[in-house]
């Protein structure tokens, strides 16, 4: 199949954001770096490591923020131990934890955490499965919780 962009060299992604500041700080949490540019408007990341051109813009026209049709934005890591070492990472910068590390088995299995950002848009942590993890399945395909006391009670 021949891709309809020819030659893309980079994404870009804009949001509306509830609070730019504290959607700042996430977000330069999150990606590694900081922002490229800020003003009272809007903040833009240059996040080379992902090619990744990502603004977020106040949401200057007082409209509510529908954070329920962008279901989540999802960053792919390494392996287990980076999903792990973002869940610490996170906890430490206050971020909020809507699901712990864990490797989930039904649909596409996954190391996965997620965390919501300050707007309360959805983020999604993964990495995917070795085939050595896949077949370690368990039978009742039920989650598999990677950080000791973060599985629900």
């Amino acid at each position: 199949m021949t891709a309809m962009i020819a030659e893309p060299r980079e994404f870009h992604m804009s949001i509306r954001v509830a609070d730019l500041g504290a959607s700042t700080l996430f977000y330069e949490n999150l990606f590694g770096v900081a922002p490229r540019e800020m003003t009272a408007r809007y903040t833009t990341f240059i996040v080379p490591h992902l090619a990744l051109n990502f603004v977020l813009l106040v949401n200057d026209k007082g409209e509510a923020l529908d954070t329920y049709s962008l279901y989540h934005l999802g960053l792919g890591v390494a392996d287990r131990d980076a999903v792990i070492t973002s869940y610490h990472r996170a906890v430490i910068a206050g971020a909020t934890i809507v699901k712990p590390p864990r490797t989930t088995w039904r649909g596409t299995p996954l190391h996965e955490l997620w965390l919501r950002d300050p707007t309360g848009y959805g983020i999604e942590i993964y990495a995917r499965l070795t085939p050595e993890e896949r077949a370690a399945m368990p039978d009742d395909q039920a989650p598999t919780y990677l950080v000791p006391g973060t599985a629900p009670v």
